[in-house]
């Protein structure tokens, strides 16, 4: 998946950039309250994609 691709789909299920690492940005989403690092790679491998996605978007227990 292009990096683009995901950044786009984390912005619009509420996720913000919190702040620039060195590798990896860590992106914040304040309705779940959880971060994940998104590296900075033209393309990321599919399944880290989703993996960041599900891990950013599913709601706490």
């Amino acid at each position: 998946m292009k990096r683009r691709e995901l950044v786009t789909q984390l912005e619009n299920a509420g996720c913000r950039l919190l702040r620039h690492g060195s590798c990896h940005d860590i992106y914040h989403n304040p309705e779940t309250g959880r971060s994940q690092p998104v590296p900075r790679h033209r393309e990321i491998n599919e399944i880290l994609a989703k993996k960041i996605l599900k891990d950013l978007t599913k709601q706490p227990e």
